[in-house]
């Protein structure tokens, strides 16, 4: 079974707290700007210059790759699935746009992703950005209910199917805590490799981000001449919600989610 890294004491955990709750702001801030007409080099010049005011470090600018990612949000929009640059580009009505941030704060991560409608959208792809939503939130509840991660993830894989979309496979979850990306990997469907070597037991001081990525069309996704950004092969529109999530005694606790997470 997959190795761990270390588990999380509640001290801990309350330090991750403080980084999820500034991603959560910086959440709050950029989704105030999404609407017809705004780039989304202007969402994402308004997030970095919020995390420097709250002294965070961004996680995303600057990880490397074949260039390295140039900004501090992934912004991707429609059939873009994840990693989409920031540009000069103009949400137009009808368009989704996945923003994905995050920050370490005093040594610590917080990592999450929303996907927002910009103005009105097509009802099959308000369907499909509310089931992408309503996966993570089932992931979250089951976590505090199962044993394995493979029993979560067979239901997540589940309801999506059920409602006609299919499950990114390329991109997974994943641990976190004093760097972006730890162990385990966090897949959100149920593979040969996960039953038989990736599973891990929830147990608390665990801390993942959970990234559910739904596809109206095919699962399959390509890499755009950028080299970042990802986008389904046929075109279809894609969505993306992420948490980072702490299991505790008393059961999940969402880390990048709002103030009302700690009543």
């Amino acid at each position: 079974m997959e190795e761990l890294e270390e588990l999380r004491s509640a001290r801990e955990i309350a330090l991750l707290r403080k980084a999820g709750l500034v991603v959560w702001e910086a959440h709050q801030l950029a989704a105030s700007m999404v609407r017809p007409g705004v780039t989304t080099a202007e969402i994402d010049a308004a997030v970095e210059e919020f995390f420097r005011q709250r002294k965070a470090q961004p996680l995303f600018k600057g990880v490397p790759g074949p260039i390295p990612f140039p900004a501090v949000t992934c912004m991707s929009i429609n059939e873009e699935v994840v990693h989409g640059i920031p540009s000069d580009r103009v949400l137009k009505e009808g368009d989704i746009l996945s923003i994905d941030t995050g920050c370490r704060l005093n040594g610590w991560c917080g990592d999450a992703a929303v996907t927002h409608p910009v103005g009105q959208i097509a009802p099959e792809i308000r369907r499909l950005v509310d089931v992408t939503r309503e996966v993570l939130d089932l992931a979250i509840e089951q976590m505090g209910c199962c044993r394995r991660w493979s029993e979560v993830a067979v239901q997540m894989e589940a309801y999506v199917k059920r409602h006609g979309f299919s499950v990114v496979e390329r991109f997974v979850g994943h641990g976190i805590g004093r760097k972006m990306h730890e162990a385990p990997q966090v897949p959100n469907f149920v593979s040969k490799q996960l039953r038989q070597s990736g599973d891990f037991e929830l147990v608390p001081g665990l801390v993942i981000a959970i990234e559910p990525m739904v596809n109206l069309g095919s699962k399959h996704i390509r890499t755009r001449p950028d080299r970042w950004t990802q986008a389904t092969v046929d075109g279809r529109a894609s969505a993306h919600f992420e948490h980072t999530v702490a299991l505790r005694e008393s059961g999940p606790y969402v880390l990048t989610g709002g103030p009302e997470e700690d009543r």
